[in-house]
């Protein structure tokens, strides 16, 4: 039973899906004046599901089915760095696109900069060490949620807070019970993506 929950968590909430959640938290949960109808936005949703979910995903597949890694989980340090480097390429690109928008709100462009910046900070890390990509992206997503929060004390964002609290933890601790990290790899994994991600929007936005 807890195998299987950590496995869902570790599923569901994988790191290549933390943008999509984030851009649509941003357009529908953060009480910024609406920029565009609800259609648009969640075709933008669907955008970024696509550049930064389904085309990366599609590469981590085709480098397994082509034995260039061994496996999707990726167990090993020297495993992860050709699929780091082609998740930062796409995300690079995709991040790009966007900030040719000039229409899109620049709280969407910084937060896509961020999570690309984080990306491309773990793949030069994974050169030397092991960390957990999982936890990067769940922490960043914390960071986000806290900082619009922090902006908007009067906004609906506690709930989401206090969730994404509780998600932190739960994949956390998934990855450890599954084996996939220890300690140390979720804990730098956790400082990496929460001060990269809140630090940058404070700083710059």
């Amino acid at each position: 039973m807890y195998r299987v929950l950590a496995l869902l968590f570790t599923y569901l909430f994988q790191p290549l899906l933390m943008p999509t959640f984030v851009v649509a938290l941003l357009l529908f949960k953060a009480e910024q004046p609406p920029q565009f109808t609800f259609t648009t936005n969640l075709l933008l949703v669907f955008m970024v599901f696509l550049t930064t979910f389904i085309i990366p995903s599609l590469s981590i597949i085709t480098l397994k089915l082509t034995k260039n890694i061994p496996s999707l989980h990726m167990k090993e340090r020297n495993e992860r760095l050709l699929p780091f480097a082609m998740i930062s390429a796409f995300f690079l690109l995709a991040t790009y696109l966007f900030s040719t928008k000039q229409e899109l709100d620049p709280l969407i462009v910084m937060a896509l900069f961020l999570i690309t910046a984080c990306i491309i900070i773990l793949t030069i890390v994974t050169f030397f060490a092991k960390i957990s990509a999982h936890m990067m992206g769940v922490s960043g997503l914390l960071g986000f949620v806290l900082y619009v929060l922090i902006q908007n004390p009067q906004s609906q964002m506690m709930p989401y807070f206090l969730g994404t609290m509780v998600l932190t933890g739960a994949i956390g601790s998934s990855r450890l019970y599954l084996n996939a990290h220890k300690p140390i790899e979720i804990l730098w994994g956790f400082l990496l993506g929460f001060s990269v991600c809140f630090s940058g929007m404070w700083y710059w936005m």
